[in-house]
């Protein structure tokens, strides 16, 4: 007596998470692995997922990762709308109209790495991500919010326009090797005395 046909594991956990992995990562986890210094991707109680990945980042996995050039404005625009206490008359509704800018914002960042994946994490609150969704699928980025606010393409050519590397080319060198030069640095702002 035959039962209904199991799908492979993969493909169980492309179906359970509605998607389907970029090519280079899908052949290193038939391949090679499900773990080692990529993030496991394992079955769990709630479904498929990856080790050391937050659970609310699901919700966002199947929305197609966005290039950091895309929300630059949006950014500068919530940036500029945050509430000053100077502009309410009581410390109560300025506590109110600051918490809700504050979740706003809030989402707004977990939009950022929308769907990928944090496939190295590396201390201090720097991450490898995996871009899994959208046409960046395949490519790896820096997060390196935690002390420039900025997310970065790893790449091979930074000098050469800085195209983002793929999962197989970060495999073989390591995020560190394709940062680019002063990565953590914001350009300075022009001197208003010189301008």
């Amino acid at each position: 007596m035959n039962g209904p046909a199991v799908p492979p594991p993969l493909t169980e956990a492309e179906a359970g998470l509605g998607v389907t992995f970029p090519e280079e990562y899908r052949r290193y986890l038939l391949e090679v692995s499900s773990g080692g210094a990529v993030a496991r991707l394992e079955r769990t109680e709630d479904g498929w997922w990856w080790a050391d990945n937050e659970v609310w980042r699901r919700a966002l996995l199947t929305v197609p990762f966005p290039h950091p050039d895309s929300y630059l404005e949006a950014e500068e625009e919530l940036d500029r709308r945050e509430p000053t206490a100077g502009a309410f008359s009581t410390e109560d509704a300025f506590a109110r109209a600051w918490k809700a800018w504050d979740a706003e914002y809030e989402d707004f960042q977990d939009r950022k790495t929308a769907g990928s994946v944090v496939v190295q994490e590396h201390g201090c609150g720097f991450a490898t991500l995996l871009a899994v969704t959208g046409p960046l699928a395949g490519t790896v980025w820096w997060d390196g919010r935690a002390t420039c606010e900025l997310i970065v393409p790893l790449s091979p050519d930074h000098a050469g326009g800085a195209r983002p590397a793929t999962f197989g080319e970060w495999l073989g060198r390591g995020s560190q090797d394709l940062l680019p030069p002063g990565w953590g640095r914001r350009p300075a702002s022009p001197d208003p005395a010189t301008a």
